[in-house]
């Protein structure tokens, strides 16, 4: 089984397809599933506002 991550909240998917796309795709995509929810500081973002691990294309 493969993960998938999102920055959207579930309730959220109507905002990129119509509602009953939505519906459908939150539906078969959280039966079964584990939700894992994270909270605190994003290291990602701290890192990119910082310009920590920036290389310059050539």
């Amino acid at each position: 089984m493969s993960p998938i991550s999102s920055n959207l909240h579930p309730s959220a998917f109507d905002q990129l397809m119509p509602k009953t796309v939505a519906t459908a795709t939150v539906d078969r995509l959280l039966h079964h599933a584990h939700l894992v929810q994270s909270s605190g500081e994003s290291i990602r973002l701290s890192q990119a506002v910082s310009g920590a691990g920036v290389v310059a294309l050539s």
